[in-house]
């Protein structure tokens, strides 16, 4: 009886990306611990988001991949509604109109574009899979466009950024021709070596980037200059450099971080996490990180490709792909690699939404595999 009880209970978690998130989350607690270490309320903070999340992604685990389905238009439609609300009645704090006050709490619907948006366009897709056409691209695209600018317009291209990324990921897995894909790759390499081989002149002040607002430009100048800006914009870029190269090859111990605890690295437990754990733990501490990330890209894969419909394919490759960018974006952004986008670690960084986002893109995953073991029996 209590074997019943225990299957019933676990029955929907998979053993190996459990595992690995597990791997993850110990990680992500050590180094929270070492960032946080004069302001201990963080730390048991994110053991309340944890266990938040983990029931979360437990609920999703059991729930069929054709209920999540049959959410995929609903759950749009009320995030775009969000949206357009934000637009209109949002909160405003630091600059930027990202919240909505229902009352009783304060949230960001632009969070829930990060899991409706894969669900919308993979059930679209799904709809469509006999004969998928050149304007089922099209019309997945505006479902795309219409979210993603109405976050940018907030403003908040980090997540406007993992909201496209989502979207077309399915769009890529769903058979988009490379013929649309090159050209678009290439105008993007030309128009970033553009911006490098002419940096001195359009980052003038007064020289005004169509379609950028002036922060955006700066940021972007300040990431290939940043000793331009060292005390405003350019500030985070250097002191995180500085802590990742400061590292080394073993890292400084557990605790000892320099950068972090005379607090020269800023957002030290959210956005900039990964320099705390780079000048602990060094370069090889970031091997195993990333082999952590690549297992974890892995198995999402596995059970992508192992998915019994079309939509689950989809749906599990397009979630796979989004801790692919999480973690590229931030390492990226906080190697001065990439301009800073507000993106945390995936199961690293400080938070509770983006948290409680990934583990439900997890239980995501846990119900494709879950359900597709049920189909085979």
């Amino acid at each position: 009886m209590i074997r019943r009880a225990l299957a019933r209970v676990f029955g929907g978690i998979d053993a190996p990306l459990m595992t690995i998130a597990g791997l993850l989350i110990g990680v992500g607690m050590l180094v929270l611990f070492s960032a946080t270490y004069d302001q201990p309320a963080r730390f048991f903070d994110q053991l309340r988001n944890f266990g938040i999340a983990l029931l979360v992604m437990w609920v999703v685990a059991q729930v069929p991949p054709q209920t999540l389905m049959r959410l995929a238009v609903p759950v749009y439609l009320v995030g775009v509604a969000l949206l357009v609300a934000v637009f209109l009645f949002g909160v405003r704090k630091k600059g930027a109109t990202r919240w909505l006050n229902l009352g009783i709490t304060t949230i960001q619907p632009s969070e829930i574009m990060k899991i409706a948006m894969p669900l919308m366009i993979a059930w679209y897709f799904h709809k469509h899979e006999v004969l998928v056409r050149a304007r089922d691209y099209l019309v997945t695209g505006l479902l795309l466009i219409l979210p993603v600018g109405l976050i940018a317009k907030q403003p908040d291209l980090g997540t406007a950024i993992l909201v496209f990324a989502a979207g077309a990921y399915v769009m890529f897995f769903a058979g988009l021709s490379w013929k649309l894909i090159l050209p678009a790759f290439i105008a993007g390499v030309v128009s970033v070596g553009c911006v490098i081989a002419f940096e001195e002149r359009i980052c003038q002040s007064g020289v005004v980037w169509p379609g950028f607002k002036e922060y955006q430009k700066h940021r972007v100048c300040t990431l290939l200059d940043p000793a331009s800006d060292p005390l405003g914009k350019g500030f985070h870029t250097i002191q995180s450099v500085i802590a990742v190269g400061s590292g080394g090859a073993t890292g400084k111990g557990w605790l000892k971080g320099t950068q972090a605890h005379l607090e020269f690295i800023p957002e030290r437990h959210t956005d900039f996490i990964f320099a705390v754990y780079s000048e602990e733990f060094g370069l090889i501490g970031n091997f195993a990180l990333i082999i952590l990330y690549c297992a974890l890209i892995a198995r999402g894969f596995m059970i992508a490709a192992n998915a019994p419909t079309f939509f689950a394919r989809l749906l599990a490759g397009a979630i796979t792909m989004i801790f692919f960018t999480y973690a590229f974006v931030n390492m990226g952004m906080v190697s001065g690699i990439l301009p800073v986008v507000g993106v945390p670690l995936p199961l690293i960084s400080y938070g509770g939404t983006a948290l409680v986002t990934l583990f439900l893109g997890i239980g995501m995953l846990m119900s494709i595999q879950r359900h597709r073991k049920l189909v085979q029996t």
